[in-house]
């Protein structure tokens, strides 16, 4: 094999820093990179053996700015290592197309992996594990946990193989051809059919007001008005309301703090059950 040329070895074990340091030494200034520059260390030591300068030269070009969706950014990885070879090859390719290409991929595909992975996939099995381990069972957590460790080793290494071998027309012909709109709009239906189950599971508000009718009969809102035209109205406005103040740009701590305090007034004054 050429001195210039990427065993599986190598490639795997880039795929393996990727998958296990991505946002290792976060920061805000790089967000990402210095994971990306971790995955490309052994690519660069493979295709510059010999030239130390090189290998400088290309680590100093990966450990720039990058923040993408771990599990469908590692195609852009494979990309990058393909590359890579085809530069130390001899191939006609610029250090600056390395990292143009890189940087016109990461928004795209985090639209992508953060409509499906953490809009659709993580919430479906976080509610269904929560669900069944309810009774106290600690069987769902481990499945659970299995299942993600199944579903992000299967699709990141998939994607950081198609980038690779492939290479960016691969990438490009999914995000041109329609697939990402079709894949978006069905992870949005998912994720608000999702958030209703959860609404209506999870989230507990009921009205505490009962009107005295006559000596013997009261008339109860909660289960009398609320529950017969609409089951669970309550929580799905506290949900909505919950929505609106965040939108208004309102902090998760104030919106909490609203909460309880609703929460505090509405139980001394019977208000909510």
């Amino acid at each position: 094999m050429s001195e210039n040329r990427l065993s599986k070895k190598e490639v795997r074990r880039s795929w393996l820093i990727w998958l296990f340091n991505n946002q290792a030494n976060y920061n805000y200034e790089r967000m990402m990179g210095i994971g990306f520059l971790h995955s490309m260390v052994p690519i660069a030591k493979k295709l510059y053996k010999d030239d130390v300068e090189k290998q400088k030269e290309m680590l100093k070009r990966h450990s720039g700015f990058f923040n993408c969706e771990p599990c469908l950014g590692s195609s852009i990885a494979g990309l990058t290592v393909a590359m890579e070879e085809q530069k130390a090859a001899g191939g006609n390719i610029e250090g600056d197309a390395i990292t143009s290409v890189k940087t016109g991929l990461m928004g795209p595909i985090s639209g992508i992996g953060d409509s499906v992975i953490q809009g659709v996939i993580v919430p479906l099995l976080l509610a269904f594990a929560i669900d069944m381990s309810s009774n106290g069972s600690v069987v769902w957590p481990i499945v659970y946990s299995l299942i993600m460790v199944a579903v992000v080793f299967g699709i990141s290494y998939s994607l950081f193989m198609l980038g690779y071998k492939k290479g960016s027309d691969a990438i490009l012909s999914i995000l041109e051809n329609g697939i990402v709109n079709k894949i978006i709009a069905g992870a949005n239906i998912v994720g608000c059919m999702v958030l209703g189950a959860l609404v209506a599971n999870y989230v507990s508000m009921s009205c505490g007001i009962q009107i005295q009718q006559t000596a013997e009969s009261v008339f109860n809102v909660q289960e009398q008005l609320f529950d017969t035209i609409v089951p669970k109205l309550l929580p799905l406005l506290l949900t909505l309301g919950c929505y609106q103040l965040l939108k208004k740009g309102l902090s998760s701590v104030k919106v909490l703090l609203i909460i309880v305090a609703v929460g505090a007034i509405g139980g001394l004054t019977g208000i909510l059950g």
